[in-house]
């Protein structure tokens, strides 16, 4: 299992220790949800009367059926393993990392603090330092809206992002120099219904 798993961290670009990975899934698995919760426990007698009236099963998962929290586990273990520590994005940006630390409390740079520090999503950065446009686009994101969220849509073409007549993902568009402000639109919907 260790050379499989090592074969498929190689092949997807992450330099990281296969134990090292697993640990990453561990915890992410840990902070998502229970492996099992039951459904009903979230709703009123009322609201799961309404739900199961409308054909909602609310059972909790039987054991014979796939993990649906696994692949935001996966998502949230790859994250955490390709982002920066303050050190690492202050070299990549050429400060000093307490600037760094300004930027994250500005908004101007987004992350989140675990047991080791700050970790700053890798994909806030380009070659030659932060996103153009990334401080309009992270004020516009909701305060609600976790890291794997803003990340997922960070990295997934928008069709109201086109370049060359094909939707790009937010990060191509601000990297190939577009205006942040229609990102930045698209950023202010996140976590609401549509």
């Amino acid at each position: 299992m260790t050379v499989a798993l090592e074969n498929v961290l190689a092949k997807a670009g992450l330099r990281i220790d296969a134990a090292d990975f697993l640990s990453l899934v561990e915890d992410a698995a840990r902070r998502l949800a229970p492996p099992n919760p039951d459904p009903s426990s979230f709703f009123s007698e009322g609201q799961r009367a309404a739900l199961t009236e409308a054909g909602l099963d609310l059972s909790p998962r039987r054991d014979d059926e796939p993990d649906s929290r696994a692949p935001s586990v996966a998502a949230h273990a790859v994250l955490a393993e390709s982002a920066l520590t303050v050190a690492e994005a202050a070299r990549l940006l050429g400060v000093d990392p307490s600037r760094i630390r300004h930027k994250l409390a500005d908004r101007r740079l987004t992350g989140w603090k675990d047991q080791g520090g700050w970790r700053l999503p890798s994909w806030q950065f380009g070659e030659r330092g932060a996103l153009p446009g990334l401080e309009v686009v992270l004020a516009a994101v909701p305060d609600d809206q976790p890291a794997l969220v803003v990340a997922a849509f960070m990295n997934t073409a928008q069709a109201d992002l086109e370049i060359g007549g094909r939707p790009v993902t937010p990060r191509q568009w601000l990297l190939a120099g577009g205006d942040p402000a229609p990102v930045a639109a698209l950023a202010a919907t996140l976590g609401t219904p549509f």
